[in-house]
């Protein structure tokens, strides 16, 4: 297959590769989203308009919406003004805004109408997520608890590295799931610093999804393993000579399987013989007179 692409200068859209081929989506699906993300921001379009202004009818339109609703590509958010009236807000997202294999977040209290209903939020509302999340790990009233000390410590320091950034806001079971992530940086003897510097820098905007945001720089700027100390060389001494052998015994040469190199004939000779010189000397020190040596 060739593909032939022309240079646009105007009037065109930039979307990701893995958008258009997501296979999990049907055609219709995938280029109902492409047309909807070529749309200004603030463009205001329903379903049933979608459908009269398309080949397909209102059926596979339902369905694409469907699709890209429970792929995390479409939202829609019904939200509560101040004079009790209700306004709905649609979202359209190049990417998931949630982990497609992750729990889609529902709305708190008793569930009313059928599944997948919109979520009517509340913005006087006052936000429910700590201040602080570092200092709210360990909840009061939680029986939960992370299983080994490597994981809560990779917790806590996830939670300090992503504090001075608000757009990096995570709840404990989504840094639960990062952990094993953060520990290995720790393992490979990364510190705070080289966190920070692979996580808070260049932050999309908007930012959809801090958690994937934080999980694509953990795998792909992962430090490489430190590689393996070797152990020291361990040595004993030859139970005769006293020579070391690297196993506890006897040396082959004491053991008669071969005979020692080394000669320290000549050695002990000049030994010898300087002994000899530094004796003259202190004796002649002693009585004033000088060698014959120095004298000559």
């Amino acid at each position: 297959m060739r593909v032939h692409r022309s240079a646009h200068v105007r009037n065109f859209t930039v979307l990701p590769n893995a958008l258009l081929q997501y296979r999990r989506l049907s055609y219709t699906a995938r280029g109902l989203l492409a047309d909807l993300l070529s749309r200004p921001d603030g463009w205001r379009e329903d379903g049933r308009h979608m459908a009269d202004t398309s080949p397909q009818g209102r059926g596979a339109i339902r369905k694409a919406l469907k699709e890209l609703t429970d792929a995390g590509f479409y939202r829609v958010e019904k939200i509560r003004m101040p004079d009790g009236t209700i306004r709905t807000e649609t979202h359209v997202y190049d990417t998931p805004w949630f982990a497609p294999d992750a729990t889609r977040p529902a709305p708190g209290g008793a569930a009313t109408g059928r599944a997948g209903s919109p979520v009517v939020k509340d913005r006087q509302q006052e936000p429910t997520l700590p201040a602080s999340p570092a200092d709210d790990v360990k909840s009061e009233g939680r029986e939960e608890d992370f299983e080994t000390e490597e994981v809560r410590e990779a917790v806590a320091t996830l939670f300090r590295v992503i504090r001075p950034e608000p757009r990096l806001r995570l709840g404990e079971a989504e840094a639960a799931e990062l952990a094993p992530l953060v520990a290995q940086w720790l393992q490979r003897g990364a510190a705070h610093a080289d966190l920070a510097q692979a996580l808070l820098p260049g932050l999309p905007t908007p930012m959809h999804s801090a958690a994937a945001v934080l999980r694509y720089r953990l795998e792909h700027k992962m430090p490489p393993a430190r590689p393996a100390a070797r152990p020291p060389a361990r040595y004993t001494e030859c139970a005769k000579c006293h020579d070391p052998v690297p196993r506890p015994g006897i040396c082959r040469p004491c053991s008669g399987l071969t005979t020692r190199s080394l000669t320290v004939g000549k050695g002990a000779d000049v030994a010898a013989a300087g002994a000899a010189r530094v004796r003259t000397a202190l004796r002649s020190a002693m009585t004033g007179s000088r060698p014959a040596h120095i004298a000559a």
